[in-house]
C-alpha cells in the first residue's frame, strides 16, 4: 500500500485531506506541524509527502531540507495559499517534485498524487516485475494504470490491489468478506455497499463488456473470480 505524509496545520484540510485519500485505497500518515512532519518521515518511511509551506515549528520548505538529507528520490508536493512565481521556484529549486495552490478541488489532488507517482516510478528505470495480466488487460501497478491495445485505463491504489487479489488466486472464489478485509481492511463496514459499488465502477472501465464481465467474474451467493 502507499504510503502518504500529509503534513498540513490546518486540521480541517488536513482531515479531509486524510479521508480522501484513504477512500482511495493510501495510507495516510498525518502530521500536525513541520518538526512531527521530519519525526514522522523517519519513523515511518513513507512514499509520498505532501507538505503544507506555511506551519509551525518548521515550515514546509525547511522539511523539504531536511526529508531530502535523508531521501533524495521520494515525491515531495507542495500545498500552499501562496500563488507568487518566487514561492514556486524557491519549492522546485529545494527538491519538491510539483506544486498546488489552495484551495483546490479533491480530483485534482487525487490526479496530481498519481500523475507524481507515475514520473517517480519511471525515473527507475522501467521496472516490470509486478506488471500481470488478466485477459487481454496488462496491469502495471507502478503506474497505477491498465493497457488494452492502445486504450490507457487509469486506476487506484484499491482498483489494483482487487485486480491483485483477484489475480494471484485465479480460478478461486474470493468472498466478499474475504475480498473487503484484505482490500477495505477498517475502513470497511460489512453492511456496506462499498465493495459492489466499487466492483462495478472498475468493471465499467477495465472490461470490454461490463455486463458480461470476463475478469472480474460474479459467483453468486459466493463472491468474485478470475479464470
Amino acid at each position: 500500500m502507499t504510503k502518504i505524509l500529509i503534513a498540513e496545520d490546518d486540521d480541517h484540510t488536513r482531515d479531509a485531506l486524510r479521508e480522501v485519500l484513504t477512500m482511495e485505497g493510501y495510507e495516510v500518515i498525518p502530521a500536525g506541524d513541520g518538526l512531527q512532519a521530519v519525526d514522522f518521515f523517519r519513523v515511518e518511511n513513507p512514499d509520498f509527502v505532501c507538505l503544507d509551506v506555511m506551519m509551525p515549528g518548521l515550515n514546509g520548505y525547511e522539511v523539504c531540507k531536511q526529508i531530502r538529507k535523508q531521501d533524495e528520490k521520494v515525491p515531495i508536493l507542495f500545498l500552499t495559499a501562496k500563488a507568487e512565481e518566487i514561492d514556486t521556484v524557491l519549492g522546485l529549486e529545494l527538491g519538491a517534485d510539483d506544486y498546488m495552490t489552495k484551495p483546490f478541488g479533491v480530483k485534482e489532488i487525487i490526479a496530481r498524487i498519481r500523475a507524481i507517482l507515475r514520473r517517480t516510478a519511471s525515473r527507475g528505470a522501467g521496472k516490470t516485475d509486478d506488471d500481470f495480466t488478466m485477459d487481454d488487460l496488462r496491469i502495471v501497478p507502478t503506474e497505477l494504470r491498465a493497457y488494452r491495445d492502445k486504450q490507457e485505463i487509469q486506476l487506484s491504489p484499491r482498483d489494483v490491489k482487487v485486480l491483485r487479489l483477484l489475480f494471484d488466486r485465479r480460478g478461486k472464489v474470493i468472498d466478499r468478506n474475504t475480498l473487503a478485509d484484505e482490500v477495505w481492511g477498517v475502513d470497511y463496514f460489512p453492511e456496506s455497499r462499498a465493495l459492489d459499488q466499487h466492483i462495478s465502477q472498475l468493471r465499467k472501465r477495465i472490461e470490454k463488456d461490463p455486463s458480461q464481465p470476463r475478469i472480474i467474474r460474479t459467483v453468486h451467493g459466493a463472491g468474485y473470480r478470475f479464470e
